[in-house]
């Protein structure tokens, strides 16, 4: 019995016939961060440095936008000359937060994982106080030991108003390492009250503040955090400097 072939026609038409056009998968939109921090001058700015740590620490997803320090409320209140601090500045949710303190307690209410401040109560009563005490207080430390990351003065000599700031910040880090076991103030773990302290880290180190051996290693745990070190190579790249704040001692 004859085998049936296909016609020629038939073989041409399946030859011709198109193959289904597999489509590139759509690459995902980036998602857009969920907060924005408003920001002045790394280097000289403690209080954006206190506002960058505590969202870093809080682990939140956020964009930067940097005032420039020749923005006048911005200069204002670099130089101590403004009525009250409004950057750093946190957006997220329909929130607009400004000052520090209350920057930690709204990323304290979003991010409880985070764990921001201690679970024990009493610690965590302490942490709010020596916290407060930083954001409130310490005006002649402010005044005489500004920050500059870019600066170095070894050997400087500390304005007699500053030194009684200076012992009571060294009485609250003795305090607190001993009371929880460092590495950090309150613990094994970062907390705001090392988010407070870090900007007064750096004073020390650019004015050759001398510190027992406790304080000495806090400031090494500080500086040598990736978020420190990461700030601070920002700092050194910014151009613009503050000529009342560079000044000669």
């Amino acid at each position: 019995m004859p085998v049936a072939t296909p016609s020629k026609r038939a073989t041409a038409a399946r030859k011709a016939t198109p193959k289904p056009t597999v489509k590139p998968k759509a690459q995902p939109t980036p998602k857009k961060p969920a907060a924005t921090l408003t920001l002045s001058s790394k280097n000289y700015s403690s209080w954006s440095l206190r506002g960058w740590l505590l969202a870093r620490f809080a682990g939140i997803d956020f964009s930067e936008v940097m005032v420039s320090p020749d923005d006048a409320d911005a200069r204002k209140e670099l130089l101590l000359l403004a009525p009250s601090i409004r950057v750093p500045c946190l957006v997220h949710d329909g929130a607009r937060v400004w000052n520090t303190l209350a920057i930690a307690q709204y990323l304290d209410e979003i991010k409880p994982a985070a764990g921001l401040f201690p679970a024990d109560r009493i610690a965590r009563a302490h942490c709010r106080s020596v916290s407060g005490e930083m954001n409130s207080g310490f005006a002649n430390l402010r005044a005489s030991l500004p920050m500059n990351l870019k600066a170095r003065f070894p050997g400087h000599k500390i304005w007699a108003g500053a030194q009684p700031d200076i012992d009571r910040v060294t009485e609250i880090w003795t305090e607190c390492l001993a009371t929880y076991g460092g590495p950090y103030l309150f613990g094994a773990r970062r907390s705001v009250a090392d988010a407070m302290y870090a900007p007064v880290v750096t004073r020390f180190l650019t004015y050759d503040v001398k510190l027992n051996k406790p304080c000495a290693q806090y400031c090494h745990t500080i500086m040598t955090m990736p978020e420190m070190k990461e700030w601070v190579a920002a700092a050194k790249l910014e151009p613009e400097e503050i000529e009342e704040l560079d000044m000669d001692f």
